[in-house]
């Protein structure tokens, strides 16, 4: 079910309706479980089984965790939980690389082979299997305990697990959430738990990056899939490729910020996913600020594990490059993703090696900066022609492309067109960085923002693109 169609508006109605009735109110877990169902079995019921599984193998042995006294049984349940959604997601995510690895299969099995092949991948596995490890390893981590208490009755610790899990605004796009952060707000909530005010900026900003922006990009950049680019001048397809940049962060951070308005009706809150990336001029801080909760998930669980920075230069490198590596391949299991991954850590590894600290942006010159911030979105841009085009030999046609494509005429409405639909979003990050220089400015635009929103619903109504699913839906 998509968040920009109407089954979901009266989804979301129909369950705030029956959700603060007071006779009720006692059963809005419930409600939101039946309403997750609903909205992730729409389409596809049979894999509310996996859903199922999932949340079942991560409530018995996160509270066996939880309550065991013995150590050595306490890892033995942290180490089975965590590798059981290894391997659903590996599983489910992975199986098209036996056609690769393991060609004879298909002769020796045809009929198994293809049934491993044909299982569809689905939607928002990548993040509840990673929800799931997260509630793991929190009620491991001794720290964490004092701070987070799961229900003593297995039954209500396993409702709450499933809502958890399933809870249907971040379930198949994120932002990825972490179960001490989520579990402590599972309470019985009313109208006056609702900020309006996030609500409303949440839904009207999300929709117009998606629809407005994110939705027009779409019939421009299609032009990026292969044969179609080999016709196209080389400015063309630069200006095709920062249009897909646009275009990502748009469908993506719409996506994120709908998620967080939807959860705010319910009175849940969702953490922010993005802090406007394309003023970063560091990939480091690019990464503070992009998909926020996957970076952070990704430096706590993994990155911590290796060891982090603790063990010196050379392996903090290294554990960058893997930490990255397999952040692309969580994205699908393709070339061009770990090619994405290892291009982004080397790139950490290269700038920490180059020593660009903190300490040194602070002293920088604005050209400098500026420059940087270039560079930056530069890096990150032409790394996301390894998502548009998934297929690695064709990414590489593209570069060749833009190489000897030199002669050939630019196509102006695409071109046009483009630059039309990123201009808001050059706008929304201009913006940010005013408000951040200058807190005259900030109180002017606090003083008439209700313009920019005006705006946004004007344009909402009158110039949304064709509905497409969204980028993330695909990981």
């Amino acid at each position: 079910m998509l968040f920009n169609s109407y089954v979901f508006i009266f989804l979301i109605f129909g369950t705030f309706v029956i959700y603060y009735q007071r006779c009720f109110a006692k059963y809005q877990i419930l409600i939101l479980i039946i309403s997750s169902q609903i909205f992730y079995g729409y389409s596809q019921p049979y894999l509310l089984l996996l859903l199922f599984a999932s949340a079942t193998i991560n409530a018995i042995t996160s509270y066996n965790v939880h309550y065991e006294v013995n150590d050595k049984k306490r890892k033995f349940f942290a180490i089975i939980g965590v590798v059981s959604n290894l391997v659903i997601l590996s599983f489910f995510k992975y199986n098209r690389l036996l056609d690769g690895f393991f060609p004879e299969l298909q002769s020796q099995s045809d009929a198994f082979f293809n049934f491993l092949i044909a299982i569809p991948l689905p939607i928002g596995i990548s993040f509840y299997t990673f929800q799931g490890i997260s509630l793991i390893m929190d009620v491991y981590k001794p720290l964490k305990s004092k701070d987070f208490n799961i229900e003593s009755n297995f039954f209500k610790h396993y409702r709450n697990t499933f809502f958890f899990i399933t809870f249907f605004p971040q379930l198949v796009a994120g932002p990825i959430v972490k179960a001490r952060d989520f579990f402590p707000q599972i309470s019985k909530k009313s109208l006056k738990n609702i900020d309006v005010s996030l609500v409303f900026k949440s839904l009207v900003t999300g929709y117009f990056l998606k629809s407005v922006i994110a939705d027009n990009l779409k019939d421009q950049t299609f032009w990026i899939a292969f044969p179609y680019f080999e016709f196209k001048s080389s400015l063309t397809l630069i200006v095709m490729l920062f249009g897909y940049s646009i275009q990502i962060f748009a469908d993506f951070a719409g996506y994120s910020l709908i998620a967080i308005g939807v959860a705010a009706i319910f009175g849940y809150k969702l953490p922010t996913n993005f802090n406007f990336p394309y003023i970063s001029s560091s990939i480091a801080e690019f990464w503070q600020r992009w998909h926020i909760s996957l970076s952070s998930w990704l430096k706590e669980y993994l990155y911590f594990s290796l060891g982090g920075n603790r063990k010196g230069n050379v392996r903090t490198y290294i554990n960058l490059i893997i930490v990255m590596f397999l952040g692309g391949l969580w994205h699908g299991a393709a070339l061009s993703y770990g090619v994405w991954g290892l291009w982004h850590g080397i790139g950490l590894a290269i700038e920490r090696l180059l020593k660009r600290s903190r300490e040194s942006i602070h002293h920088r010159s604005i050209a400098v900066k500026a420059v940087q911030t270039i560079f930056v979105f530069v890096f990150v841009t032409f790394g996301w022609l390894l998502f548009k085009l998934s297929n690695f030999a064709e990414a590489l046609q593209y570069l060749v492309a833009i190489k000897e494509n030199l002669s050939l005429k630019s196509n102006l409405l695409i071109e046009m067109n483009i630059l039309i639909y990123s201009f808001p979003i050059i706008i929304y990050h201009f913006i940010y960085v005013a408000k951040q220089n200058s807190q005259h400015f900030s109180n002017l635009m606090k003083k008439y923002d209700y313009v920019f929103y005006a705006a946004m619903m004007f344009l909402l109504i009158f110039n949304k693109g064709i509905p497409g699913d969204f980028v993330y839906f695909q990981f």
